[in-house]
């Protein structure tokens, strides 16, 4: 091996054959100890020591904001919101493509559509529409869908209107 002769139990000195002995016997110098760590052995069966969990240990971020998630109560409210990303998957391609969702507070989806037509029909889909957003998000997850068609322009004011005449003046 080296030219350093064994320890009185037989063993070589740290920093011998190991070339991060000096570091380890450096860091427990300022750990207090004074006495040099031994290098560890290797397990020859495969298996990885059980370490206790302590609050040192790293942890990931997803594993911390998940943590967090749980502890304020907010699992509901954030599966709820998948509403917004998964709404193609829920509700079917053809009808996403005519709907979009704008809004989801106190369990009340509202969805605009981009005609009259596709309005009366997630009308009469909204019972159907809410089971499936309720089996894909959690029970109770949404109460009811508020549709809304096509919004149209206020003939109200602009260069066509005249006060008290209305809509009529507007195409001239």
């Amino acid at each position: 091996m080296s030219g350093t002769p064994p320890d009185d139990d037989g063993t070589e000195p740290p920093g011998s054959d190991d070339p991060l002995g000096l570091a380890r016997e450096i860091a427990d110098s300022y750990r207090g100890t004074g006495a040099p760590l031994r290098p560890r052995r290797r397990r020859t069966d495969g298996s990885t020591p059980r370490r206790r969990k302590s609050r040192e240990d790293p942890t990931t971020v997803a594993d911390a904001l998940g943590a967090l998630v749980r502890q304020q109560g907010w699992d509901d409210r954030l599966s709820a919101q998948r509403v917004f990303t998964d709404w193609s998957s829920i509700v079917g391609p053809e009808v996403a493509r005519h709907s979009t969702v704008d809004g989801y507070e106190d369990a009340v989806l509202h969805v605009t559509t981009d005609s009259t037509a596709w309005a009366t029909q997630l009308r009469l889909l909204a019972p159907r529409l809410v089971a499936r957003l309720n089996e894909e998000l959690g029970d109770g997850a949404v109460l009811r869908i508020d549709v809304r068609g096509p919004q149209a322009p206020s003939w109200k004011r602009g260069p066509r209107s005249v006060k008290g005449r209305g809509p009529r003046d507007t195409y001239g």
